[in-house]
């Protein structure tokens, strides 16, 4: 449970971004958002001033959000008529994230509250929420403990004959008993995700709507990311990509499993993923341009030979080789093309360089760090090397 000094010290720092950008207050309506300000992830609206004391309307449920919530005054949602009172003729330019707001909801408040200035702090919220505290990292680590204990025992339960959705169940029953939510929050529209994929070459290199390297065949056309009924193949990379999630913080890690061996062509791909792993986790360092780790990564791709299958297949790469994760799997910073922002210390990034081999499968690595002056420190931190069986 979040501590009442932790929530205090986010408040602070949004209140000083507002108060920056001459905003009178940042109303918050999204899930994610109002659980990160308030440690309660109940219905309900966040109104947090420039200056001065928040408060949390709460539409369901009430008596959950006063066990739980840091917010000293968390009421009950006021009828429309109410609404308008709770804020001052002084309120003028109220803060909206509207890279996630629905249009309905931001009709909904503009004619509730007519007469103000409705300004985007999507880019604020990102931000502040991208630096991780001491608290939020123990959380994060304690992720990535507890996947890290799963994925040791897949040798136990990886046999021949098995589907990918087979492997897939299992890992994931294991890591439910555990204690992973499961709930695999994403920020970016049309993006969805169930816990994690298990596929091998049989479907790995199946193209999709997922914004990554890997999509997998999945079950159907209306569900088609992950593992599918596809039999696991002797001799062929077995990728495991899944998220451990505790207290709604995501790490993000990928193994390599391999009932047989692996080809030449594969394991070239494995170790200039290897490489470019290292390359970056030397230079997580305050300051570092994310875009320029972006562009390393895709040099030494180009130097193996690989160029064409980094990041996706041929013709569907993924723009990026890492992303922050937290509260959601997408979150700032993103080590891309574009994203031209020094990393700040306490950040947090899943570093994922895979290749997509048609006709072979998908091969890689993934681990997710805390950016520090010394570099990444590894939050998954179980041994990178292929698990032949």
């Amino acid at each position: 449970m979040l501590t009442k000094t932790e929530c205090e010290q986010r408040i602070i720092r949004l209140q000083q971004q507002l108060q920056s950008g001459g905003i009178d207050g940042a109303l918050l309506i999204f899930p994610i958002d109002i659980y990160y300000f308030t440690g309660t992830r109940q219905n309900s609206t966040l109104w947090i001033p420039a200056t001065g004391d928040p408060f949390l309307l709460v539409r369901k449920s009430l008596s959950r959000a006063l066990k739980e919530s840091m917010i000293q005054d968390t009421r009950p949602f006021p009828s429309g008529k109410e609404l308008p009172l709770l804020f001052g003729n002084g309120i003028k330019k109220i803060g909206v994230t509207f890279d996630v707001v629905p249009v309905a909801q931001y009709n909904f408040y503009a004619r509730a509250l007519p007469g103000r200035e409705f300004v985007d702090i999507s880019g604020i919220n990102r931000e502040i929420r991208s630096v991780k505290s001491t608290w939020e990292l123990a959380r994060m680590k304690a992720s990535g403990e507890m996947i890290g204990n799963i994925f040791r025992q897949v040798p136990e339960f990886l046999k021949p004959g098995m589907r990918e959705l087979d492997l897939a169940a299992e890992f994931e029953c294991r890591l439910r008993k555990a204690g992973n939510e499961g709930l695999v929050r994403m920020r970016a529209f049309n993006q969805e995700l169930f816990m994690g994929l298990a596929v091998s070459s049989a479907s790995a290199g199946e193209p999709g709507f997922f914004d990554g390297a890997v999509t997998g065949l999945g079950l159907s056309s209306a569900s088609p990311h992950g593992a599918s009924r596809c039999l696991i193949p002797p001799d062929a990379p077995i990728i495991l990509d899944y998220t451990g999630i505790s207290n709604g913080y995501i790490v993000d890690i990928t193994r390599i499993f391999c009932m047989g061996s692996l080809s030449d062509e594969l394991l070239h791909a494995f170790h200039t993923a290897l490489a470019i792993q290292q390359q970056l986790v030397e230079n997580l360092k305050p300051g570092t341009i994310c875009e320029e780790l972006f562009f390393k990564s895709l040099e030494m791709a180009k130097a193996a030979g690989l160029e064409k299958n980094y990041m996706g297949a041929p013709g569907e790469n993924a723009k990026f080789v890492g992303h922050g994760v937290g509260l959601e799997l997408d979150e700032y910073p993103v080590l891309a093309q574009g994203f031209k922002a020094p990393l700040r210390a306490g950040q947090t990034i899943a570093i994922e360089p895979k290749f997509v081999i048609p006709g072979h499968g998908v091969i890689g690595i993934e681990n997710t760090f805390a950016v520090s002056r010394e570099g990444g420190i590894k939050l998954t931190d179980i041994p990178d090397d292929i698990i032949y069986l």
